[in-house]
């Protein structure tokens, strides 16, 4: 079969384009520790977002910052048009964190700052995700999914301070 040489031209360079793009998404998903939304290759954890408040992990009062015995920190918290709650979480540095995040109405995102924390959080399941923050200081927080009109305001913050020696 003939093919016209200006033809296998364009072939080449879509094919050359292509195994660039892979060669871009593999380096960023091994060598920058970007990753799926939890459980994306396993069972899925899944809640029901209408009963959030009323108990469990996910109620109001039980928001925030535990510590593990082994010195490691859960952060629990819900996206909600147009916020994050809590706004302000304190951890410590140097220390494993693990955020564990649902919605409450649509499908939000969130990115931390300097970190490799980010994950889609889509109601009715729990996203995960395990970070570390080697630095003290402030790192944003934002919403990276447009939840509507208020999108702009949804933000957080880790305030991050220095590791005791308790801990």
């Amino acid at each position: 079969m003939h093919v016209d040489p200006f033809e296998k031209g364009w072939i080449w360079l879509v094919g050359i384009i292509t195994v660039i793009m892979l060669g871009v998404i593999f380096y960023t998903a091994f060598m920058w520790g970007v990753h799926p939304p939890s459980n994306a290759f396993a069972r899925p954890e899944t809640i029901d977002p209408n009963k959030l408040h009323l108990s469990g992990e996910f109620a109001e009062d039980n928001l925030g910052v535990t510590t593990n015995a082994d010195g490691s920190v859960n952060v629990t918290m819900v996206a909600a048009r147009y916020g994050f709650y809590p706004q302000e979480v304190e951890v410590p540095a140097d220390t494993p964190v693990t955020i564990r995040i649902t919605s409450r109405d649509v499908i939000h995102g969130f990115h931390v700052k300097d970190t490799n924390a980010a994950s889609m959080v889509i109601p009715g399941y729990v996203s995960t995700v395990e970070t570390q923050f080697a630095e003290p200081g402030e790192y944003g927080m934002l919403c990276n999914e447009y939840c509507g009109l208020g999108h702009h305001y949804m933000w957080s913050r880790f305030k991050v301070v220095e590791k005791t020696q308790g801990t």
